[in-house]
């Protein structure tokens, strides 16, 4: 909804006052698709406001690679790079800098979690156990467990990481039927940037894991 409210016209940077700014990062990937997006935006006026194209000088890198630009009608201007997961964990900086070369830099680490042991194709009804590789304790992990029954409640939670664990009781699978189910786990974070304009930004970052399998009594 708040996507939706934004606005997807496109302006310039060069015609803006550089202090009226706002940044918007986004960070994501997962295992399926073995890929990193690192998108930015930047608007005039607030979250909601104008995307801007960048004009030189402006510019923003990913550890000093340039970000490509792309558009929209819906989403109006961005800039993006994709970057193979398998080349992503680790500490990373954002740097933009504006048209009065003045540069702004966020650092972050993004760690691309991994099953520990893989899932049997059909698990019984019962306590399940999913260890996590590159997780630390007390770590948050947003878990969401469906099956095919359109009528089920299903499960949509956040949990907090546990010697490494992800734990689902006997009763949680009240919510779930038997038979096919997709289980899908996401390390997200969201926060605001340490380095902005007046106008502010934040940063948005997330990678997740996908796995089917056969749930019986």
């Amino acid at each position: 909804m708040l996507a939706s409210c934004a606005s997807n016209e496109v302006g310039n940077s060069k015609d803006v006052n550089p202090d009226a700014i706002y940044f918007d990062y986004h960070i994501s990937g997962d295992e399926e698709s073995g890929y990193i997006t690192v998108k930015a935006q930047y608007r005039f006026g607030g979250p909601n406001g104008t995307t801007l194209v960048l004009n030189e000088p402006a510019n923003v890198k990913l550890d000093g690679e340039p970000l490509q630009a792309d558009s929209s009608k819906m989403n109006g201007a961005w800039y993006e790079l994709l970057i193979p997961a398998k080349e992503f964990s680790g500490h990373h900086s954002i740097v933009f800098t504006d048209h009065n070369n003045k540069e702004y830099k966020e650092e972050f680490d993004f760690t691309v979690i991994s099953l520990k042991k893989e899932i049997p194709p059909v698990l019984s009804r019962d306590t399940l156990v999913f260890e996590l590789e590159r997780v630390q304790p007390g770590d948050r992990i947003k878990l969401l467990l469906t099956d095919t029954a359109y009528y089920s409640r299903g499960i949509d939670r956040v949990d907090t990481v546990q010697n490494g664990r992800i734990m689902i009781s006997k009763q949680d699978l009240d919510n779930v039927k038997n038979g096919p189910v997709a289980i899908e786990f996401y390390k997200e974070e969201e926060r605001e940037l340490k380095e902005t304009t007046a106008e502010g930004g934040k940063i948005n970052i997330s990678y997740g894991l996908k796995r089917v399998f056969e749930l019986k009594d």
